[in-house]
């Protein structure tokens, strides 16, 4: 016979989530942060297995947004849920993902379509912040493209080690622009390994 479940996550253990629980009914309770998703938390993982096997058709929580890290999070597990014939009861929004019926009610499929907006508002501004990152990382010097594939930054040891002829030169006490004339590199890279080589304790 399938039951009703009820899913708490609060940020602390110090948060009392007696509020939050029902007689009667089933919790499941994570303590921790909410960037986490659903499914790598350790109660989220046990609701899903008891969702997966059949024996829950109703999941209550708080608000929805215990659901999921993000909006796109929250907007998968919801269409997955429902997929799985699982309705989401959510107090605070007043929402009730399922009808009798078993398919996505009119004021559902709504705040979801709402949801689903804000979702791709959201991959376009990550996608804008990887945009505005690259764009920094060229004008930087940190970005390298080559035949479409894109890689980060080397790693500080990397740079130290093909640029070695510079930090003998800075461990010299030679300026900045003579140690980049003697080992051939423009002084701006050599700024960039003696920042690197001090940060490491070389110089």
């Amino acid at each position: 016979m399938k039951r009703q479940v009820r899913y708490i996550r609060v940020s602390s253990g110090g948060q009392n989530t007696a509020r939050q629980e029902k007689e009667g009914i089933k919790t499941f309770t994570d303590v921790c942060s909410g960037a986490i998703p659903l499914g790598e938390r350790p109660a989220g993982i046990k609701l899903l297995n008891e969702i997966e096997a059949g024996r829950v058709d109703t999941v209550h929580v708080h608000s929805i947004d215990r659901l999921g890290r993000n909006v796109i999070d929250i907007l998968q597990t919801i269409e997955k849920l429902a997929a799985m014939g699982v309705c989401v009861v959510s107090e605070k929004e007043g929402l009730q993902t399922l009808g009798p019926d078993g398919q996505i009610n009119p004021t559902a499929r709504m705040v979801l379509g709402v949801m689903a907006s804000m979702a791709q508002f959201e991959r376009e501004l990550i996608k804008e912040r990887q945009r505005e990152g690259i764009a920094r990382a060229k004008k930087s010097g940190r970005y390298i493209h080559n035949g479409g594939a894109r890689r980060s930054q080397d790693s500080a040891d990397k740079i130290l080690a093909r640029h070695s002829a510079v930090v003998k030169e800075l461990q010299r006490g030679e300026s900045v622009r003579r140690a980049a004339k003697l080992a051939g590199v423009s002084a701006s890279t050599a700024m960039k390994v003696k920042k690197l080589a001090r940060d490491q304790g070389r110089l």
